[in-house]
């Protein structure tokens, strides 16, 4: 018998398994594909590999943590990139602001190209950011799964922090109320996307993520992302962890409340102590533990996206592109109001010779698209979004002839990959104000050794916080030993 299994090698569990590992606890890491990292993925094309899921690092402090929970750093496994330009902003109207590693570089680069009074309302924002971050990201972020309850037993203090972080206003609304210029706005409405919600039901609270990315900044990664999910399973097999692929867990076994281990698809079934989970918890409720579905709230699923890579011609870019609709709030509409893909949509690209330092093919580079698209519960027709992305990147002059797309994946085959998501990247959508208390907890209080370390769980989506989700796992797991 092991004392942790942990199901799914994405970022939050290996996170988890680090840690836990590191603390002499047997694990065992069922991955059902055939490879790490979760949406961290890899894939190969005529001898290149490439990225094909998350594109920049924000927050490295945590994954410095994992790494030092097992006795290592951050710099001593991946070498951090900090490009500049990072992102250019394209607008319809012609505009291009470039956003810079430094923040009054930024700041600088708005009064340039938008002028003083937009870099005023810019710097106006910037400080409402780091104000909501400063007071949500201790009990929000970097502590156990909030509740109403927990929040009022601790007192004036933690109330006073709780009314500075704009919880009951709209993204939309706290951004109106102090930017005006509609490109910045724009830019702002955008970071909603980070936690695939809708800036028009999203508390303001989630105005802090362009503190995090704009503020404290956002990195790449020598070789790509998944040379981080590659440096965390090597940290968790050098503390003695075991990783296996193809192993796909297909139920949680109970002996009353209690965990007794996992079954797995092809029958075999191993015993454990404690499980921890990292998949959806919608997989969780749906299939692999139903008896938890009266403690968990599923809710309204995130926003999922169509990706693909495009074989480019090397025309000088920025490390991320972003190609703005306008009015960028049809984009909302369209996925949460009518649930079809955006007709127009906004196209983001990720340069990864830029960004990452990859090596791309001799006469092309692999430049990562991404569109965003609604969770969907049937296969649809990409096609006109296909289309679409295109003809925005020919209108942008980023694609040449001899262009073409060597990768694709859609919303329904991230469902596939991912049962019971409807191809949600980021779990439950963050609507309301209350919704970090509805996000489930990273253990399952109505069951003995149930522990919850994914996106879809506390305290949120992203790498940063996925791994995040791991950590707080494996901590309440070490609590209740």
């Amino acid at each position: 018998m092991r004392d942790v299994i942990v199901v799914g090698a994405g970022m939050g569990g290996l996170a988890a398994a680090n840690e836990l590992a590191a603390k002499g606890l047997s694990v065992l890491v069922l991955e059902g594909t055939t490879q790490i990292g979760g949406k961290a993925r890899t894939q190969v094309v005529d001898g290149v590999e490439f990225d094909t899921g998350p594109s920049v690092l924000t927050l490295p402090e945590v994954a410095d943590s994992v790494f030092r929970a097992s006795g290592s750093s951050l710099e001593e496994q991946v070498t951090l990139l900090r490009p500049t330009p990072n992102f250019r902003y394209v607008f319809p109207s012609g505009v291009e602001l470039d956003v810079h590693h430094e923040l009054e570089e930024t700041c600088q680069s708005v009064r340039g190209t938008l002028g003083a009074t937009a870099e005023h309302e810019f710097r106006r924002f910037l400080n409402l950011s780091k104000r909501i971050w400063d007071n949500a990201a201790p009990a929000f972020v970097f502590q156990d799964a909030p509740s109403v309850w927990g929040v009022f037993r601790q007192g004036p203090v933690v109330w006073a922090s709780s009314t500075r972080i704009d919880a009951f206003k709209s993204m939309k609304g706290a951004i109106e109320a102090v930017v005006k210029n509609e490109e910045l706005r724009a830019l702002l409405l955008r970071y909603a996307t980070y936690n695939g919600s809708d800036p028009r039901r999203a508390p303001g609270t989630l105005n802090c993520i362009a503190h995090v990315e704009l503020g404290l900044g956002g990195f790449g990664i020598q070789g790509g992302m998944g040379v981080l999910a590659n440096a965390l399973a090597n940290r968790a097999l050098d503390c003695g962890a075991e990783i296996e692929l193809g192993s796909r867990v297909s139920r949680i076994e109970l002996s009353g409340k209690k965990v007794t281990g996992v079954k797995l698809e092809d029958g075999r079934f191993e015993r454990a102590e404690a499980v921890v989970v990292n998949a959806a918890a919608s997989h969780l409720l749906n299939q692999l533990l139903p008896e938890a579905a009266s403690d968990l709230s599923q809710g309204e699923p995130s926003m999922s996206g169509w990706t693909a890579i495009h074989r480019a011609r090397r025309v000088g870019r920025a490390a991320h592109t972003v190609l703005m609709h306008t009015p960028y709030l049809e984009e909302f509409e369209d996925i949460f109001d009518r649930n079809i893909p955006p007709v127009s949509p906004t196209v983001y690209l990720c340069a990864q010779e830029v960004c990452h330092q990859r090596v791309g093919w001799a006469d092309r580079e692999p430049v990562f698209v991404m569109a965003n698209a609604p969770a969907l519960s049937e296969e649809q027709d990409f096609g006109p979004l296909r289309a679409a992305v295109i003809a925005r990147l020919k209108q942008a002059s980023l694609w040449s002839d001899g262009d073409d797309l060597v990768w694709e994946r859609t919303p329904w085959d991230l469902a596939q990959t991912y049962p019971h998501t409807q191809g949600s990247i980021y779990g439950m959508a963050s609507h309301g104000w209350s919704a970090a208390f509805r996000r489930p907890p990273n253990r399952l209080s109505g069951f003995e050794g149930v522990y919850l370390a994914s996106g879809s769980a506390h305290p949120g989506g992203g790498v940063p916080l996925a791994l995040q989700s791991g950590r707080l796992a494996a901590r309440a797991l070490l609590k209740r030993r």
